[in-house]
C-alpha cells in the first residue's frame, strides 16, 4: 500500500490537547489539573522522552515556577540545584577581554536570585509532576498536522505516519496516525514549530505585527578540572569573533558536579553568507580569556537550537478558533537576558487558566481571546515591554554603539519610558544575506581536537538519531531554484548556516548536487529560518527522531 491509500485513523478524545512537553506545555497542563482535575489533559512530545529536544543555556528566573509551584524549594529531588553567585559581563577583543562594571548593567540584567540549570531536567521534573496530577503525556509521537471541522475551527492534531519508506511505500513496520481531538489545542512545539508556522499562516496571526527575528544558539556541556570550577558563576561575553556589524554572544554558566555550560549565539539576521556560526562557535573558546577554563576538561554534549529574538513587536495574535500559541511558538523570548522559559510557564498558565474558564462555561473550538487581550498587561508583556528595542538598536548600530544604547534604553524603561518609542525589526532574517560576491571569505582555523571540534563529531554528542528509511523531513521546494540562487547567488550558506552538516553541495561529474543528509539534524530550525528563498521547509520526521540530550 502506498501513502496515498490511507486507511482510517483512530482517534482519541480530550478536553485538551498540548503540543510539546516544553516548559510552556508542560505548565499549561499542570495549571489545568490544578483548576479542575476532571479536565482531561494530554501532552504530545516528538522526543524520544520529555527532555531530548530541550536545550537552553540555561539560567532561570524562577518567577515562573514560583507561581505555578509555590512550595517547590522545601522539595527534595527539585533540579534548580546552584544559585547564581556571581555575574561577569565581558567585551572581548582579539587579543584580550575588558570586564563591565555591574554597576553598569540595568537591574534586570542582575541574575542573583536566578538559578544554572538543565531545562531538559527541569522539564522531566514537571513531567513528573503533571503525571502525578493525571496528565497523559506520549513521548515519541510528532504532531505532524492540524485538524479543524467544517467551520474551519482547530479540533486537534494527527501524529505522524510510522514505517514509510524513502520511496514513499509502507514498509513492514507502517503504522498509521492517530487523532488526538480536544475542545483546546494547545501549542507549544518552541521555535518556528511546524504546526504553530501553519496555524500563524492559515489564520493570519502575524498581520500588523512586526517581523519574526531569530538567533541560533549553539551550546556544549564541559566538564572541566575541579581548580578552574566556580559553581554559580555566570559568564556573558560580546564582540570577539564576530564582527562589529553581526550580532550575538557567549555565556559560560558553572552548574554542579564540575561542569560547565558554554554556548554562543548568532543572531540570523547576519549578511555575510561565508559566516559560519558553529565555527565562530569553535573560534569563540580559543580565546585567551575563555580558552584556559576548558584545557584539561572534557566535552560531553553538543546542541543547537534557534532562538526567538523578536520579543514584544514580534508576538504573533496568540489565539485562533479552537486553541492558541504558547512559550517560544509565540516568541516571549527577553533578548539581552537571555531568557525565556520563565515567560513560557507564565504563558502556558495563563493560556490554561483562560481554557479552564470556557470549558466551565461549556465553550469549545472557540477563541479564548482573553488570553491573547490580557498578555501585554501581564508579567509577560512588562517583561518583553522594557526590552523591546535592544535588539533592533543592536541591528541598526552594530554592537559598540547598539549595546550602549541598547543598555540605556533599557535603564530608561525602568523609569517607565523610553527614547526610542517602539522601533521597528526591519527585514526577516532570510532577507539580509548580501550575495557571495560582495561578502568577505572568512578562513576558519582547523579545530584541534582539544577545545575546538568539527561538526559531525559534534552532532555525535548529540546522540542524533533517524530511521534512515523514511522520507526527508527537510522538504526543498524547488530544486532548481536552490541550485540557482542559494549556489549561484549565495555559495551555498546552508553548508554553513546549519550547525549539524545536513546540507551539502557535492561535485558529479563536473556538476553541483544538493545533498541533504537529514539523520544529522538536531532540529535547529535555521535553514526554516535563514534560506535565502524560503525554499527549504522543515517538518517533523517520525516521532522519537532527532536528539537525545540527557541533561542539556
Amino acid at each position: 500500500m502506498s501513502a496515498e491509500e490511507l486507511e482510517p485513523r483512530e482517534a482519541m478524545e480530550f478536553d485538551v490537547v498540548v503540543v510539546g512537553a516544553g516548559p510552556a506545555g508542560l505548565a499549561a497542563a499542570i495549571r489545568i489539573k490544578q483548576l479542575s482535575e476532571d479536565i482531561s489533559v494530554v501532552v504530545l512530545e516528538k522526543g524520544s522522552e520529555v527532555g531530548a529536544h530541550i536545550l537552553s543555556g540555561a539560567v532561570v528566573d524562577p518567577v515562573g515556577i514560583d507561581k505555578l509551584l509555590p512550595g517547590w524549594r522545601e522539595e527534595e529531588g527539585h533540579p534548580f540545584r546552584t544559585e547564581v553567585k556571581e555575574d561577569k559581563f565581558l567585551y572581548l577583543g582579539p587579543g584580550g577581554g575588558v570586564r563591565l562594571p555591574n554597576f553598569m548593567m540595568p537591574p534586570l540584567m542582575n541574575n542573583h536570585g536566578n538559578y544554572v540549570v538543565s531545562l531538559g531536567n527541569v522539564c522531566r521534573w514537571l513531567a513528573e509532576k503533571a503525571e502525578g496530577m493525571g496528565v497523559e503525556i506520549y513521548p515519541g509521537f510528532a504532531a505532524a498536522e492540524v485538524l479543524y471541522d467544517d467551520a474551519g475551527n482547530v479540533v486537534g492534531v494527527a501524529t505522524g505516519d510510522m514505517g514509510v519508506g524513502k520511496d514513499g511505500e509502507h514498509t513492514a513496520n507502517y503504522m498509521r496516525g492517530m487523532e488526538l481531538r480536544a475542545k483546546y489545542t494547545l501549542i507549544g512545539e518552541g521555535v518556528r514549530g511546524s504546526l504553530a508556522k501553519m496555524l500563524i499562516a492559515k489564520f493570519g496571526l502575524d498581520e500588523g505585527k512586526d517581523a519574526p527575528k531569530f538567533g541560533i544558539g549553539l551550546k556544549e556541556l564541559w566538564e572541566v578540572d575541579p581548580a578552574k570550577h566556580q559553581q554559580g558563576l555566570v559568564q556573558h561575553s560580546f564582540g570577539w569573533p564576530l564582527d562589529g556589524k553581526t550580532g550575538g554572544g557567549s555565556f559560560l554558566y558553572h552548574l554542579e558536579d564540575n561542569q560547565v555550560a558554554v554556548g554562543f549565539v548568532v543572531h540570523l539576521n547576519y549578511t555575510n553568507p561565508h559566516l559560519s556560526p558553529f565555527e565562530e562557535f569553535q573560534r569563540f573558546k580559543t580565546h585567551p580569556s575563555i580558552r584556559d577554563t576548558f584545557e584539561g576538561g572534557k566535552r560531553v554534549a553538543y546542541g543547537a537550537r534557534a532562538i526567538t529574538e523578536g520579543g514584544y513587536q514580534s508576538v504573533p495574535k496568540l489565539t485562533f478558533p479552537g486553541g492558541a500559541l504558547i512559550g517560544c511558538s509565540a516568541g516571549f523570548v527577553n533578548v539581552p537576558r537571555i531568557k525565556g522559559s520563565h515567560n513560557a510557564v507564565l504563558s502556558g498558565m495563563q493560556a490554561a487558566e483562560h481554557v479552564v474558564a470556557a470549558l466551565g462555561e461549556g465553550r469549545a473550538h472557540d477563541e479564548i481571546t482573553g488570553y491573547e487581550e490580557n498578555w501585554r498587561a501581564s508579567e509577560i508583556g512588562k517583561d518583553l515591554k522594557k526590552v523591546r528595542n535592544v535588539k533592533p538598536l543592536w541591528s541598526k548600530f552594530g554592537t559598540m554603539a547598539g549595546v550602549v544604547l541598547g543598555g540605556l534604553d533599557m535603564w530608561t524603561n525602568t523609569m517607565g519610558f523610553s527614547l526610542f518609542g517602539t522601533m521597528k525589526h526591519g527585514k526577516r532574517d532570510y532577507q539580509t544575506l548580501k550575495p557571495a560576491a560582495q561578502c568577505k571569505k572568512i578562513d576558519y582555523p582547523k579545530p584541534d581536537g582539544v577545545i575546538s571540534f568539527d561538526r559531525l563529531s559534534s552532532v555525535f554528542l548529540s546522540a542524533t538519531n533517524h530511521e534512515e528509511n523514511q522520507p526527508a523531513h527537510l522538504k526543498v521546494k524547488d530544486m532548481g531554484l536552490q541550485k540557482s540562487s542559494e549556489l549561484g547567488v549565495y555559495d551555498g550558506p546552508s553548508n554553513r548556516y546549519c550547525p549539524a552538516g545536513v546540507y551539502e553541495w557535492i561535485e558529479e561529474g563536473g556538476d553541483e548536487r544538493f545533498q541533504i543528509n537529514a539523520q544529522n539534524c538536531v532540529h535547529c530550525k535555521t535553514c526554516d529560518i535563514k534560506d535565502p528563498n524560503q525554499n527549504i521547509n522543515w517538518t517533523v520526521p517520525e516521532g522519537a527522531g532527532g536528539p537525545n540530550y540527557p541533561n542539556m
